[in-house]
C-alpha cells in the first residue's frame, strides 16, 4: 500500500489515458522500471486533471521482495520531483484501496483578497469579491448527513447506482493570508461533487444566493445555475480512511 503526495498541475488526473500523463500511468511505468514486471496500481477513486492529493491511497500486488521501504526509496529516486510516495507497507492480499475505504477527507483552498498570488496560483482558487464565511459555513453545514446528491453532481457516464452520500464532516476555516479552507469528510463523493458545493458556496458568500437557497437546491435535486465547478487547482484529496488498517497489515 502506498501513501502518495502529488501536484497534479501537469497531469490529467489520477486514472490512466491516451491523451497524456497520468498519476496512475506514471507510477504503474515506474514500478515496472523498479520490478520488471507488468504493475496495476489501484487508487483509493479517481481524481480530476489539476487536482492535487496529500494522501492519495493505491495498492499493487508484486512478486518483488523488496520491503516497503525499499519501494518508497526506489520509487521517490525515479518518479517526477512533483509525485511524492510518503508512505508505504505491506498489506494483506485482500486489501482494496477503494473498496475498503470507509470516508475520504477533501480540502478546497480559496485566496479571497483584491490581489492573486505569485507561487501558489496553482494551489488556490483567487477570489477578489469579499467573501462572508460565516454565511458560508452555515450554508456549508446543510450537507451533513445522508443526502441525495445528484445537484451536485456532474454527468458522468460510468456511475451506475445511487447518488446518496453521507458527509460526516465539514468545517471552513479563514487562514492568515486570506485564505479559505473548506474541508469535507464523506463516505462517498460523486464526481465533481466538492467543486460543485464549492461553486455555489461563492455564491453564498457574495451574497447571490442564501443558505436556504442550497437548502432548496439540494432537496430539489435538480442543478441551479447558481451551482457550477469551481476550478480543479484549488482542491486536495487530504486523507483516506480505512476502518482498521492495522488488521490489514501482514505481520513481519
Amino acid at each position: 500500500m502506498l501513501v502518495i503526495e502529488y501536484d497534479g498541475t501537469n497531469y490529467l488526473g489520477w486514472q490512466k489515458q491516451p491523451q497524456g500523463p497520468t498519476i496512475q500511468d506514471t507510477l504503474e511505468r515506474t514500478l515496472e522500471r523498479i520490478t520488471g514486471e507488468k504493475v496495476a496500481v489501484i487508487g483509493s477513486g479517481r481524481t480530476d486533471s489539476g487536482v492535487h492529493a496529500l494522501g492519495q491511497v493505491a495498492n499493487f500486488k508484486t512478486e518483488s521482495r523488496l520491503t516497503p521501504l525499499q519501494f518508497q526509496r526506489a520509487l521517490n529516486s525515479l518518479l517526477p520531483k512533483d509525485i511524492v510516495i510518503v508512505g508505504a507497507r505491506e498489506v494483506e492480499p485482500g486489501f482494496h484501496a477503494q473498496f475498503d475505504a470507509k470516508s475520504k477527507v477533501y480540502v478546497y483552498r480559496i485566496l479571497n483578497r483584491p490581489y492573486p498570488s505569485a507561487l501558489e496560483r496553482f494551489r488556490v482558487w483567487f477570489v477578489p469579491n469579499p467573501l462572508d464565511v460565516e454565511e458560508m459555513k452555515e450554508a456549508l453545514e446543510l450537507f451533513r448527513g445522508e443526502h441525495d446528491f445528484r445537484a451536485f453532481a456532474l454527468s458522468d457516464k460510468h456511475r451506475k447506482g445511487s447518488t446518496v452520500r453521507r458527509v460526516i464532516n465539514t468545517s471552513i476555516y479563514q487562514r492568515q493570508g486570506n485564505v479559505i479552507e473548506i474541508e469535507i469528510e464523506a463516505n462517498g463523493f460523486l464526481k465533481g461533487m466538492v467543486r460543485l458545493i464549492v461553486g455555489a458556496l461563492s455564491n453564498v458568500g457574495r451574497k447571490r444566493i442564501s443558505p436556504k437557497d442550497v437548502k432548496d437546491i439540494l432537496e430539489s435535486g435538480k442543478r441551479s445555475r447558481f451551482v457550477f465547478s469551481a476550478p480543479p487547482w484549488g482542491l486536495f484529496l487530504k486523507e483516506v480512511k480505512y476502518q482498521d488498517l492495522t488488521t490489514l497489515v501482514k505481520a513481519g
